[in-house]
């Protein structure tokens, strides 16, 4: 009988073939059967279960990983055990990841990790080799045609010609170079033996002029061919591989290539796209910490309740939208046709609203049927929240914050009401005549 490890089947956590149970090791796994492996507990093998083409003298295999693999005391489970500790809690949190693992100390942890997984001289030698594998796949410089290769040569007015800009390798050129009609200054000059020497000066300034024209052609060139600018659909997809605050200074700093080598400008936007994502990180673990996360762990499921927070929230906004519209027919109309130009990707119309002759548009008081917190509303809340239009919860929030202000200072002016809640002028005098009439707050 044979002493096999199945760390695969551990994490997809295989049932028994008889009583669909969850395996747990050792077990058992038929020889024979395939090319699906046939696996049984130890209650159904002792019993002598067979199913379908199985039998009970068929060989079989004990499946555990109760061995030791780099050490003796640590065995092949609690390696892997160690390895998902550390990956979920961290490198460095050892404190965690024993309590995590229960068989071994913080110390023993520590020591066996650091021992077998990082100066391991096995592990140090198959990581260089594996960096010197992809170091060895990239140049450090432009890779030049070889006097044997043939560069493509596309034809004229083709996709790949307009691609790379009308760019002719086999010469070298462009179809139109930078200041294309240069040669236009010089193709009437012709140097005669009865010039003047004023004349003469003036047609060598133009053919000076004309030389400075084409080192500037030449140079524009260079920064073309040395930044792989001649493809400009490949760059426009290497520039959007990095996030959209990436791709801003990206553009930014494109004028700045041309002092620089292509080399040190990409490291130069790389190292800025390191440093983002280090800032990133560094906000978001910031985040965890504020919220009392100390492990990996406890960081995912902050993740998914966060997302379902959000989920929440974008409901009860789009809820909140529709039953203050609801009431409206012109509102509501215009409100559906948002969200539909919003659903089809189109950028909505900014639409205009009828006022009457008065000047203010008459508004239907507020339904306020579903809204969260209007169970905690007495009858006349509940007409101002109508009235004004305001949900529930907000009142609350506005009310609460107006009585903390007027018992820490005795009173309460309406000047100070409507610095302490910004929200239209007219609907904080309502709020705080109500609160007045009510008798929750005094004037100061």
């Amino acid at each position: 009988m044979d002493r096999l490890a199945s760390f695969g089947n551990d994490v997809d956590k295989p049932s028994c073939r008889g009583c669909s149970s969850y395996l747990t090791e050792p077990y058992i796994k038929c020889a024979e059967c395939g090319p699906s492996p046939f696996l049984l507990c130890l209650q159904c093998f002792t019993k002598g279960f067979e199913h379908k083409t199985h039998e009970s003298d068929h060989k079989y295999e004990i499946m555990t990983s109760d061995f030791p693999v780099l050490e003796p005391g640590w065995t092949a489970q609690e390696e892997m055990a160690l390895l998902e500790a550390v990956m979920d809690c961290g490198f460095g949190n050892w404190q965690d990841v024993a309590y995590q693992m229960r068989t071994k100390t913080k110390e023993e942890c520590e020591s066996h990790y650091m021992k077998n997984f990082i100066n391991n001289p096995l592990f140090s030698s198959t990581l260089l080799s594996l960096r010197k594998t992809k170091d060895s796949r990239f140049a450090e410089g432009a890779i030049p045609f070889k006097p044997t290769d043939d560069p493509p040569r596309p034809t004229f007015d083709s996709v790949l010609s307009r691609d790379m800009a009308g760019y002719m390798p086999a010469r070298a050129d462009f179809m139109e170079e930078f200041d294309n009609y240069a040669e236009w200054d010089l193709k009437d000059i012709d140097f005669v033996d009865d010039d003047s020497d004023i004349l003469r000066a003036l047609k060598l300034s133009v053919v000076d002029i004309y030389h400075s024209r084409l080192k500037e052609r030449q140079r524009r060139k260079k920064v073309i061919r040395d930044h792989g600018l001649i493809n400009l659909r490949k760059f426009q997809m290497l520039e959007r591989c990095y996030p959209k605050e990436v791709q801003e200074l990206y553009d930014v700093m494109r004028r700045f290539a041309r002092v620089v080598g292509p080399i040190e400008h990409d490291k130069f936007i790389e190292s800025h796209a390191l440093e983002f994502d280090l800032r990133r990180e560094i906000r978001r673990l910031k985040e965890y910490r504020k919220a009392g996360i100390k492990s990996f762990c406890s960081a995912k499921v902050y993740e998914r309740a966060k997302r379902l927070r959000e989920e929440e929230r974008r409901k009860r906004t789009m809820l909140c939208d529709v039953l203050q519209y609801i009431q409206d027919g012109r509102a509501c109309q215009q409100w559906l046709s948002k969200q539909a130009a919003i659903d089809a990707g189109i950028t909505p119309a900014v639409t205009t609203i009828t006022v009457s002759a008065t000047g203010r548009r008459s508004a239907p008081p507020l339904n306020l049927t579903g809204l969260p917190g209007t169970e905690k509303l007495d009858e006349r809340e509940k007409e101002l929240c109508q009235v004004v239009r305001l949900v529930p919860g907000a009142y609350l929030e506005y009310k609460q914050a107006l009585l903390n202000e007027c018992r820490r200072q005795g009173g309460l002016r309406l000047a100070q009401a409507r610095a302490l809640i910004k929200i239209d002028v007219n609907k904080t005098r309502k709020i705080y005549d109500f609160l007045i009439k009510e008798g929750y707050i005094t004037k100061a």
